[in-house]
């Protein structure tokens, strides 16, 4: 598609149509492989439409939202389709979140149900008095508190045993989902996700997948993120196959994807070098060539060099950018060899300029913020959920900004810097704003500010700087075991820096660039130093 191709006419569809499509059209194929257990897309459907109709006895209706905090299983996916077929909007939430990050999310959406797992419930017991919309929690496998002020029931009361499909509903605009965004500047804000957009990336992903029907793709990135989301829907329209594993396991790794047969797999982060680093194994020898593609961010070029050379993948792809505001926003076309450290080129369905801080174009190889507009009806997210304010400044002069920087060089993206306040550490994106509120929730914390240190190359390394109450007494070691029990494992910060006073202008704004361009000062704590690891908790 040229640069200057108009806004046109596209592909309509919801996530309910395709997934009684497959199910009509590829029943007995395996819609996906969980830790090795597979689930055909009749069965998939079939438990979807059962369990509709008990969420349809328990009060959901059209555009109510309802929220799930799942491990990997196959609830995920009875749960998301029967909340959809009813029109009614999904929320899977993170499961690292505890505490006010949980709090804020599930309060956000005004859901009257969530649905978790057992040993997430004692999260929201922790918060029931802040959840005053939440009338019930449906537990999977049936555990109660005694303690809770919410009504809690066994999630098997609700599987219901009527499977016949359901009266078709729903639009291709309907609300499909609410994700999350990392709430860089403020609080978390929910993405409205239309049904349109959410099978949309998928043909998007889709293109750009080495996989051919009937053939499967293999992840351990949990359901709840997007990039998993854009995975599962991706294999749908021709009854491929989503090979799921809970956990990620660095020795049952290859194990794992030689049992799935996978020929493509999605990555993240540090499980790329993690994998290229790990001892020879006789799975990974068995299995040498038939991996063809493994993609996903970061992939530096000495460890794409490795998968490529010792495991014979055929394509180790990186080149991509998005947010989940628009996820899918470049690629590069399977057999196209880009510069190496670009971030792909605009995909056919979005325009994508840099502009500078006056909305004005600048000229090629210029850095300035990246911005995008689709071009077709439907492909990204539909605004900021009750934030109308904050929808109309991403949607300034009719482009969606995304607050990131980076330069268009021969028609490929290079992404340069993020926004000030953006942090990513472990994979995740993270809300310095939700972390400094964690931590003022502390008796001895007067002030806060949460910043990042280092290069912030690819992922950050986290610092808290902070003040303490007048007579206060705490160090940093035991602020540092506090934020272990109370902050997702990802968000807990590697320095901690305690100081008379924070930084500021004349308005009394906290004077972060200043925080971050000091860096690790000599009275600057090592979480790491002091022999404190931290890892994901259930």
């Amino acid at each position: 598609m040229t640069a200057n191709a108009p806004y046109s006419a596209s592909q309509r569809d919801t996530v309910v149509e395709l997934i009684q499509r497959s199910a009509a059209k590829y029943p007995d194929r395996p819609f996906t492989v969980i830790d090795g257990t597979p689930y055909s897309y009749g069965e998939v459907d079939r438990r979807s439409n059962a369990m509709a109709r008990e969420l349809t006895s328990l009060g959901v209706k059209a555009g109510q939202c309802v929220v799930t905090l799942f491990d990997t299983n196959i609830d995920v996916f009875t749960c998301w389709f029967a909340i959809n077929k009813l029109g009614a909007v999904w929320v899977p939430i993170n499961t690292a979140y505890r505490g006010e990050f949980l709090r804020h999310q599930v309060s956000d959406t005004e859901a009257r149900i969530v649905i978790c797992d057992d040993h997430y419930l004692e999260r929201f017991s922790h918060i029931a008095a802040s959840l005053p919309d939440v009338q019930l929690i449906l537990t999977r496998g049936g555990a109660t508190d005694q303690g809770c002020p919410i009504t809690i029931k066994p999630l098997d009361t609700c599987r219901g045993s009527d499977s016949a499909p359901l009266p078709l509903e729903v639009k291709p605009a309907d609300l499909a989902a609410l994700i999350y965004t990392s709430g860089t500047t403020g609080p978390s804000k929910g993405c409205m996700i239309s049904h349109n957009y959410l099978t949309a990336i998928g043909r998007v992903n889709r293109r750009y997948t080495w996989l051919d029907e009937g053939q499967t793709l293999w992840t351990c990135l949990p359901v709840f993120h997007a990039a998993a989301l854009c995975a599962v829907l991706s294999v749908m329209a021709d009854g491929s196959c989503i090979a799921l594993a809970s956990q990620f396991s660095l020795t049952r790794f290859w194990d794992e994807v030689e049992t799935s047969g996978a020929t493509s797999a999605m990555l993240m982060a540090s499980i790329f070098a993690l994998v290229a680093q790990a001892p020879e194994c006789e799975a990974e020898k068995r299995y040498r060539g038939k991996l063809k593609m493994v993609f996903g961010v970061p992939i530096t070029p000495p460890v794409r060099k490795v998968w490529q050379e010792r495991f014979g993948v055929e394509l180790v792809s990186s080149w991509s950018y998005g947010q989940t505001e628009a996820i899918r926003m470049t690629a590069v076309p399977l057999g196209e060899t880009p510069p190496e450290t670009c971030a792909g080129r605009a995909v056919d369905e979005y325009e994508i300029q840099i502009f500078d801080d006056q909305d004005q174009p600048v000229p090629e190889g210029t850095v300035g913020q990246i911005v995008l507009r689709p071009r077709h009806p439907g492909l990204i997210f539909d605004g900021y959920w009750k934030r109308p304010d904050s929808t109309a400044a991403a949607w300034k002069n009719l482009w969606m900004h995304t607050g990131d920087l980076g330069k268009i060089i021969d028609g490929y993206l290079y992404f340069c810097d993020r926004a000030k306040d953006y942090l990513r550490s472990r994979g995740e994106n993270i809300s310095s704003f939700e972390v400094e509120s964690s931590f003022l929730s502390h008796h001895a914390i007067a002030e806060v500010a949460v910043h990042a240190v280092g290069e912030q190359s690819t992922e950050d390394e986290l610092k808290v700087t902070a003040v303490l109450r007048e007579g206060a007494q705490l160090t940093e070691h035991e602020l540092c075991l506090w934020s272990l029990e109370n902050l997702p494992h990802f968000a807990v910060p590697r320095y901690i820096e305690f100081r008379d006073a924070l930084p500021k202008n004349p308005t009394g704004r906290v004077l972060k660039y200043q925080l971050r361009d000091e860096g690790c000062t000599p009275t600057s704590w090592d979480r790491e130093a002091a022999g404190i690891s931290v890892r994901r908790r259930k």
